[in-house]
């Protein structure tokens, strides 16, 4: 029988037999049901301790402490709370070696937390993820990831080692669970240790501690499947680790439409979310990118796989380790979108019914070499290369239907690059006080894309100098190459436990060249150049920024407060054929963080800073560059740089007697000085420029969750809400746009260990779009399902469906439609072969539907998806 009902509370207190307080005692309480869950306590510096309980349920109390003979009893809830004390005994043979080799299911030291997996554990669990889930304060998700106290693991060891990438998913849902004896939570996690306490660091890392005679597992699987209208899926996963080596090999071909690698690997892959989005500018550019752009997209109706991804780590001796990785991947892929764009413009609004079609060959080349030289605690060396190679190509069509026009645009694009990147990190601790940090980076890239553009009708009349023909065939052909080097060095000075003082000095320095040429080609094979208008550039950016900068750390109760300030110097210069302009400036740039620790599951942090931006080298070329098939852009050289306050704030609690967590993100930025985009529209032909905009513009947001769970159900509720205000200009008027956003989601999931688990949600998305005095309103109302059994021993079945009612209330537009994907798996316990049906979009919905807002356009989209699939797979795990 299965009870919901609400815990009791047992509290008391642990001492020896002179009554003197045992402070970090264990108590662990082992229930005799199988539907209840472990639960344990910690007791405080003073012995006492609080434990929540089932009512109406029997449990085996463990209570132990290093040095006392453990004491154990039965005890059976009711709907009262309890108070229980217990008086331990110090054991007569503390140097047997039993007694010296006793380890407490639990230990906490400051910020490690360290569980005896076979204290929690049956011996039935097949993986890590099984055992994961028996632990207390642990939870995973179906993906793997990993939360320890209601906070996201960011980071998976094996022995003190980053396991592969260090993804959480990887390890759990493969490392075998007989290998692990135990687990640890590392707080405040730092790569370089000697940097602990120094760096300000989240980071929340898992280490896998190995049993002696389970130091070598080889593991993966390899997935093959065959479909309706000839679908077929390759899948190998395979892995082999060792103290010394590490070897990962990721294949996929389908087409399917899934794919095996996504972005979040290509984090990984690049030393993690976390790592980058320290660095906001790399994680940006990395966002950004051509392959990240590929891993991201998940909106077509056609998509052909090939992808393959060698990975090694190995240990050469035991103070450097050698570890790189190679990716290549090949796709075509085709979408399909329609978009109802309403433009904006002041007193002549319009509509423009736009489709686009396209069929795109992407092929990319990664790699990456890191050496790590540790040979002492005082002395860290890391050395990355990397390169990328790619070349893609597509070809497309765009239809447009306006008051002005209707036409219909063929598109063909070639674009090929090379990315290398080195970068050097050393760490060096002088003495007790003095530490000291050098990191270095240089880039090159260099690439070469070209566009062109076929119809039969004359585009942009009066902003590109077209000669008449049967066909316009018009060409652009781009060349974009750079080379940057950045370093800073870093002094960590250590006064006393309260106080520190950071100095920091460095350069970041950049020099691009940027060209690009518009022609057109008539049928007769002569040449029309734009350069005659105004078109063509070959131009010339160098960038220098050197600073130095000092932080005081202190701490003040559980306050640390760390205010600091950076002086920049930046030069430039920029070169259009003869024209040269040399601009320098010096900008004093604050900082503050502020945080405070209640305890390890209370934290509070605030971040403030005054940033600076200047311009990329495209935003710089003075001379007209064709960007669409109905947009020209021009640079503007005399660009300075943009100014903008950030202020980020974040609260977190856990509490694991209340199985309750809750946290709060809130964020405003104020831009005192943006680029800023000046539009001439005609139509849907637009010509840009940009200008330094000194009028304010802000964004507000703030998000939060809370987590509730009751014996077996687990209660979810998060909310986010964003305000934007911005200025345009549209045909010499300047009007200020605003947009509000509010999503809500609410949710129910069980957690039976022996029955059915459904999770049922609801979301409510709310956006208002204000612009030249029009408002529009969407809205959108989503009803979600998801269901896994596991059956018969042998079977699991999962389904996800989704209800979605899509508003647009200012044109008056609606649309429901509803998604369906369901698997059936049969794999006997010891067996390596496993079988699956799988279903994708069973409803064979056509398209998705959102709406965006920009500048003085808005749209509502269809975009057009994969159509149902169902497959027969055939798996076969190591």
């Amino acid at each position: 029988m299965l009870s919901f009902s609400q815990q009791i509370q047992v509290t008391g207190k642990v001492t020896d037999s002179l009554q003197n307080p045992l402070g970090y005692a264990n108590i662990l309480a082992m229930p005799e049901a199988d539907d209840q869950e472990v639960r344990f306590a910690i007791t405080t510096d003073n012995g006492s301790y609080q434990l929540g309980l089932a009512k109406n349920q029997t449990y085996e109390l463990t209570v132990s402490f290093l040095g006392y003979v453990s004491q154990k009893l039965t005890l059976t809830t009711g709907t009262d709370n309890l108070i229980k004390n217990f008086i331990l005994r110090e054991s007569t043979d503390q140097l047997t070696e039993i007694t010296l080799n006793y380890t407490p299911p639990i230990t906490v030291k400051k910020d490690t937390l360290t569980y005896r997996l076979d204290a929690f554990t049956t011996g039935e669990e097949r993986k890590l993820r099984d055992a994961l889930k028996k632990l207390p304060g642990i939870e995973v998700d179906k993906a793997g990831n990993v939360t320890s106290q209601g906070r996201r693991i960011t980071k998976v060891l094996v022995e003190n080692k980053t396991f592969f990438t260090g993804d959480s998913k990887l390890a759990v849902n493969n490392i075998p669970a007989d290998a692990v004896n135990e687990v640890e939570i590392l707080d405040n996690y730092n790569d370089v240790p000697m940097l602990k306490g120094l760096q300000d660091n989240e980071d929340l890392a898992m280490n896998i501690k190995l049993k002696e005679d389970k130091k070598k597992f080889a593991f993966g699987d390899v997935e093959v499947g065959a479909g309706y209208k000839e679908r077929y899926v390759i899948h190998p996963n395979l892995f082999y680790y060792s103290p010394k080596t590490n070897i990962n090999f990721i294949g996929d071909l389908n087409n399917t439409g899934i794919k095996s690698f996504t972005f979040r690997d290509y984090l990984e892959f690049e030393g993690g979310f976390g790592k980058l989005l320290s660095d906001a500018s790399g994680y940006f550019s990395l966002y950004n990118s051509d392959f990240s752009q590929y891993l991201n997209n998940n909106n077509f109706n056609a998509n052909t796989n090939q992808f393959g991804a060698l990975n090694i780590r190995q240990s050469v001796s035991k103070s450097t380790d050698i570890s790189g990785y190679v990716i290549s991947s090949n796709s075509k892929t085709q979408t399909q979108q329609e978009t109802l764009n309403n433009y904006l413009n002041f007193g002549n609004p319009f509509t423009e019914e736009r489709s686009n079609t396209n069929l795109a060959n992407s092929f990319f080349t990664l790699g990456k070499l890191t050496v790590n030289y540790k040979p002492d605690f005082s002395e860290d060396l890391e050395y990355n290369t990397f390169i990328k190679a790619t070349n893609n190509d597509a070809t497309g069509v765009i239809s447009t239907i306006n008051p002005t026009q209707s036409n219909t645009i063929a598109t063909n694009t070639d674009v090929r690059g090379i990315d290398l990147k080195q970068n050097l990190n050393y760490s060096r601790k002088f003495s007790k006080a003095h530490t000291a940090t050098l990191e270095a980076t240089y880039n090159f890239k260099n690439d070469e894309p070209l566009a062109n553009w076929l119809t039969n009708q004359q585009i942009l009349q009066g902003l590109i100098p077209l000669e008449d023909d049967e066909v316009f065939n018009i060409i652009q052909r781009k060349r974009v190459n750079s080379h940057s080097f950045n370093a800073i060095v870093k002094d960590y000075w250590v006064l006393n436990n309260f106080n520190h003082i950071y100095t920091s000095a460095g350069v970041n320095t950049a020099f691009s060249n940027f060209f690009t040429e518009d022609v057109q080609e008539l049928s007769n094979g002569d040449i029309n150049n734009f350069n005659t208008a105004g078109f063509g550039n070959d131009f010339k950016y160098s960038f220098v920024n050197t600073y130095i900068g000092m932080e005081y750390k202190f701490q003040i109760g559980k306050t640390i407060f760390k205010p600091g300030l950076f002086y920049n110097s930046y030069v430039w210069r920029t070169q259009q054929e003869d024209e040269v302009n040399n601009q320098q400036k010096n900008l004093l740039l604050p900082q503050l963080n502020i945080k405070v620790e209640f305890n390890n599951s209370q934290k509070l942090n605030f971040d403030y800073r005054l940033n600076a931006r200047f311009a990329s080298v495209d935003r710089l070329a003075n001379n007209f560059v064709l960007t669409n098939f109905n947009s020209v852009f021009k640079g503007n050289e005399t660009l300075e740089n943009t100014l903008y306050h950030t202020a980020r704030l974040s609260y977190y609690k856990f509490s694991l007697f209340r199985n309750l967590n809750y946290n709060i993100n809130a964020s405003f930025n104020k831009r005192l000085k943006n680029f800023k985009a000046v539009t001439q529209l005609d139509g849907i032909d637009q010509f840009r420029t940009q200008i330094l905009l000194d009028l304010p513009e802000h964004n507000f947001n703030i998000s939060g969750r809370i987590s509730k769970k009751i014996n077996i159900i687990r209660y979810n509720l998060s909310g986010n809400y964003n305000y934007s205000d911005f200025y345009q200009i549209v045909n010499q008027l300047t009007s200020q746009n605003t947009s509000n956003s509010i999503s809500g989601t609410s949710s129910v999931e069980t957690l039976f260990k022996n029955f059915p688990n459904l999770e049922v949600g609801y979301t409510k998305d709310f956006n208002n779009y204000k612009s030249f005095g029009n408002d529009n309103q969407f809205e959108n109302d989503r009803f979600f399902v998801n269901l896994e059994y596991d059956f018969l021993k042998h079977f699991v079945f999962k389904a996800d469906y989704s209800y979605d009612n899509y508003n647009n209330k200012t044109n008056n537009i609606s649309n429901t439609f509803d998604t369906a994907n369901a698997s059936l798996f049969y794999q006997v316990e010891d067996s390596p072969w496993g079988f699956e049906i799988n279903a994708t979009n069973l409803f064979d919905i056509k398209f998705r539907q959102n709406n965006s807002f920009s500048d003085f356009l808005i749209s509502d989209s269809r975009t057009f998806i994969m159509p149902r699939i169902i497959m027969f797979k055939i798996a076969y795990k190591l």
